[in-house]
């Protein structure tokens, strides 16, 4: 992994104050500084001392290979996703491009198609973007609830947990952060303001996306999991003739991979 990210003599090397702002840019834990020594060593040792921590792990392999990250956009990321994919064939891990943005899934069986479900270590991912205990008791309740239904065949009552978890968990992040929005709201498309507590998921989103937590990628494929949540109107599931099943649950987990290391990133 060390050898991908700092490519040396290859045509994407980075050097040791390149290296040392890619992990600065996934949030890798410990404010790494580059030492001056060969990099690939230096590396290998600044990642194994946070292996442990599943979510920079997370948000480092999907960076690796993040159309963000070169010039070229996916043309140029799509072959190191390849390579990154074989050096982490052994964990039956893959990355996955899914409306655009890398997204980590776990592989069954060798071939299969990767599956996806809750980002790893939600729980302390969530405490650290939600200040207040009982926001995170409430969003890790709707995120668990979610888990529990797509266990148990409740296909559609799991991705309207997952799309109010995101929803809950924007709105956490917006106000927190944005002083102008917890005393006068968040502009709507028309022009005309609404307070915090009446903003859905899609004005959050605009808003998150405006202020450049999230990116449009991400917004665009969270765009998706927001009309999903809907169906706790069954008039539109109706409407929409969808019947959801394991894989519909699967595709609705998987961009909020995308937001949360996006979120984390901006933080």
């Amino acid at each position: 992994m060390a050898r991908l990210i700092c490519d040396v003599d290859g045509p994407y090397e980075r050097t040791g104050n390149q290296v040392e702002r890619f992990l600065h840019r996934v949030r890798w834990p410990g404010d790494p500084q580059y030492d001056g020594s060969p990099r690939v060593p230096w590396l290998t040792e600044t990642l194994c001392a946070h292996a442990d921590d599943a979510a920079a792990v997370d948000r480092l392999l999907c960076r690796i290979c993040d159309p963000l990250e070169y010039d070229g956009g996916i043309e140029t990321a799509d072959p190191i996703a390849q390579e990154l994919n074989r050096i982490l064939a052994p964990e039956r891990l893959t990355v996955a491009y899914v409306g655009g943005r890398p997204v980590l899934g776990q592989l069954d069986q060798p071939g299969d198609a990767p599956s996806y479900g809750p980002p790893p270590d939600l729980h302390e991912r969530v405490r650290r973007l939600a200040a207040d205990t009982d926001t995170v008791n409430i969003l890790m309740a709707r995120a668990d609830e979610a888990s529990i239904c797509q266990r148990n065949g409740a296909y559609a009552l799991a991705i309207i947990g997952i799309g109010s978890f995101v929803e809950g968990l924007l709105h956490t992040f917006v106000t927190q952060r944005d002083e102008d929005v917890r005393n006068n709201g968040i502009v709507g498309r028309n022009g005309r303001r609404v307070t915090a507590d009446r903003a859905g998921l899609d004005l959050l989103l605009v808003h998150a996306h405006r202020r450049k937590w999230v990116q449009t990628d991400a917004k665009d494929f969270m765009d998706k999991v927001r009309d999903y949540r809907n169906f706790v109107h069954p008039r539109h599931q109706i409407r929409h003739g969808l019947v959801p099943d394991l894989d519909t649950v699967r595709m609705c987990w998987a961009p909020v991979h995308a937001l949360l290391n996006d979120l984390e990133s901006a933080s």
